[in-house]
């Protein structure tokens, strides 16, 4: 057994390395830049250390960050280069952690685990997690998605009354915002497989984390208004993250009072062209609820494959 030592993560010194792991655990690419805007941003809600040896090699971190619409939740990454696991890097990381949260009256610990990781999931059921959601990826290939027979659908509506528009066409305005976060945060917490938790605490904070973001494109945010209301009934949402070879559909969308109506498949194949044809990639990828067998369905009609995905775990601190 090696001689493990942890201590705060360096942003100069460590971020290259950190940005590798991360992008090897989850599904987007990160890079140094990226990772270290963000802990800027997030510095006071951010615990990271960092365990290395005696040769001062970097060996695993995690990554705490207090979530700020439930400050007395915190999220956990911990990371540990796969040469290096078995050998107690994650047990002492976590150990620390878990005193970390502890110190700062954190009441839950979550986290999230690979489920093609049999040995990850094991690590943390053994800590006294339990899963909360199970989420998994699908990719669509677009050379091979047929959109012209969901014309008459989008004509169809269209005569119903339904506005199909964009952020962009809108003028991407605070009060098209307002609405965008209003539409966002009510479907998001009524999704089938959700607990009916808020996504942000505030406008303000969707604001920032969402319309100021690098990776927000105002004419990939595609919205469905019911012309004789102006309620905005329906979105999806679709960008390229920095570094990606594909494009990414964040998020679709139905209020509850227009659910039924076909408006996601609707409102999801313009975001598909918008990806084809804007964003310029072959592949399009999301990620889905396993207890959202609509959206699931959708998807599995237009012709979207499954991919591996991750488990969300969660803990209570004593």
């Amino acid at each position: 057994m090696q001689n493990i030592q942890l201590r705060p993560g360096d942003p100069e010194r460590d971020f290259g390395l950190l940005a590798a792991l991360f992008s090897s655990f989850e599904d987007e690419p990160t890079n140094e830049a990226q990772l270290k805007e963000e802990y800027a941003e997030k510095r006071e809600r951010v615990t990271l250390k960092v365990a290395e040896n005696e040769a001062g090699e970097l060996l695993g971190f995690y990554w705490a960050a207090r979530e700020v619409a439930y400050p007395e939740r915190m999220r956990l990454y911990l990371i540990v280069h796969p040469e290096q696991r078995g050998q107690g890097v994650g047990r002492q990381l976590y150990a620390d952690a878990l005193r970390t949260a502890q110190a700062q009256a954190v009441r839950k610990l979550r986290t999230t685990v690979r489920d093609d990781s049999p040995e990850s999931r094991a690590f943390a059921e053994h800590r006294g997690f339990v899963e909360r959601t199970h989420q998994f990826a699908m990719e669509l290939d677009l050379r091979g998605f047929d959109d012209q027979p969901y014309e008459s659908l989008i004509g169809h509506l269209k005569k119903q009354g339904f506005q199909f528009t964009t952020m962009a066409e809108l003028g991407d305005t605070e009060e098209a915002q307002h609405k965008l976060y209003a539409l966002n945060d009510t479907v998001a917490a009524s999704t089938l497989g959700t607990d009916g938790e808020h996504s942000w605490h505030s406008f303000e904070d969707f604001q920032k984390s969402v319309c100021q973001a690098k990776w927000y494109r105002p004419d990939g945010q595609f919205v469905v208004i019911d012309s004789a209301t102006g309620a905005w009934a329906a979105m999806s949402a679709v960008t390229r993250f920095e570094g990606a070879d594909y494009a990414y559909n964040l998020f679709t969308g139905v209020d509850f009072a227009y659910r039924g109506r076909r408006l996601a498949q609707a409102v999801k194949v313009l975001a598909l062209r918008y990806a084809r044809e804007v964003l310029k990639v072959d592949t399009v990828r999301t990620h889905h609820n396993t207890n959202n067998p609509p959206i699931i369905a959708i998807d599995l009609k237009f012709g979207y494959s499954y991919l591996p995905g991750f488990f969300t775990m969660e803990k209570m601190v004593e």
